[in-house]
């Protein structure tokens, strides 16, 4: 067979990276070089910070950046923008913040706090949780079951059913009959 036949010639392979990812997964290789310039290279202290220093705190207090001295990965600086009255409270805290810290790093990360008086931003507050519609009727919830006997997959049906039964409350409390 000639070299340029078509059989010899492989197809390109466009597939990159192998199976999909999720999402989560690629956010430390993406903020790294831009957290990196603050000292928050792991990017985990801000994104866990509500869990590391609980949710009142976190509403009040942000960390900007970590400082270490020259070479060394440990017995560094974090800098805390601090909103308000919020400062008093943490320079108390500081040393349970502290160990939370480095609990979180799992070495001796930070040594000392700065705080940092500024505004914090603004955040928006979560939706609202919509309260579980009221319960069908006896016919209805009859015809709801009849559609989804044939649904082998439990957890499916489980969804099916909910996804069901929220839409048939809508629609009789609309007067859809």
């Amino acid at each position: 067979m000639p070299a340029d036949s078509p059989e010899n010639k492989k197809k390109p392979d466009f597939r990159r990276g192998g199976a999909p990812k999720p999402l989560a997964a690629n956010i430390p290789g993406i903020t790294k070089k831009t957290l990196g310039k603050r000292g928050l290279a792991e990017g985990g202290l801000i994104t866990d910070w509500a869990r590391i220093v609980g949710p009142e705190l976190a509403a009040s207090c942000q960390p900007e950046r970590l400082a270490h001295p020259p070479r060394e990965r440990s017995g560094g600086t974090l800098h805390i923008n601090v909103y308000g009255g919020a400062a008093t409270e943490l320079q108390h805290l500081e040393p349970l913040v502290l160990e939370r810290i480095n609990g979180h790093f799992g070495y001796r990360a930070v040594a000392r706090l700065r705080l940092i008086h500024a505004p914090m931003p603004r955040v928006r507050p979560p939706a609202p949780v919509e309260a579980d519609p009221p319960p069908l009727d006896s016919q209805r919830a009859a015809e709801l079951e009849h559609l989804l006997a044939t649904v082998d997959d439990l957890e499916l049906r489980g969804s099916l059913d909910r996804i069901g039964r929220a839409i048939m409350a809508r629609s009789a409390a609309a007067g859809g009959g």
